[in-house]
């Protein structure tokens, strides 16, 4: 003989209201998520790309990858240790993947620039780190993916230009904690 159990219609209504919330809960995280990763659809407001260049320190970034990129090709040229090349290598990659760290940005096309550019600085680090125990055909890899980057970090900086009226520094001083403007006025 089976037991039946009956719910009380409070109970029930209480269990409906808490799936329900549930529900909604989980329906307004997936739509905070959509718009996240949605970058341009949202959020590419000039202000908006403004306030992320400052938090982010993107521009400064983009400066610093491109001087651990000509520090990488000054250890190539002078003929550096393995371990002097690894260093500076190292460095270079610390770099790219703190900028792809930094992403999304709210804007999806300078997310995708971005995320081009420092991806190819964050390969070339580790052709040259990889090449710099003597594997020329390393080395020559890096030297062409860095050889790319001027022009995929110009195209993030036209964009942000396009965004916002505006040029931001790629200076790698840092502003005075004061004056975090990232375009450097």
């Amino acid at each position: 003989m089976g037991v039946t159990t009956t719910t009380a219609p409070s109970t029930a209504r209480r269990r409906g209201a808490r799936w329900l919330t549930g529900v909604v809960a989980v329906a307004l995280g997936a739509t905070a998520l959509a718009g996240c990763a949605a970058g341009g659809a949202v959020g590419d407001s000039p202000s908006q790309i403004t306030s992320w260049m400052s938090s982010s320190g993107e521009g400064t970034l983009i400066g610093q990858v491109q001087a651990d990129s000509a520090n990488v090709a000054l250890a190539i040229r002078k003929h550096d240790t393995g371990s002097t090349l690894k260093t500076v290598c190292a460095l270079l990659s610390t770099d790219a993947l703190t900028g792809v760290g930094n992403l999304p940005s709210p804007d999806t096309t300078l997310t995708d620039d971005l995320n081009r550019a420092f991806e190819t600085a964050a390969t070339a680090a580790q052709d040259c780190y990889s090449g710099a125990t003597g594997k020329a055909s390393l080395l020559d890899s890096s030297t062409a993916d860095r050889a790319k980057l001027r022009g995929l970090f110009d195209a993030a900086v036209d964009r942000v230009r396009a965004l916002t009226g505006r040029t931001p520094s790629t200076s790698t001083t840092l502003a005075p904690p004061d004056n975090p403007d990232p375009f450097g006025n």
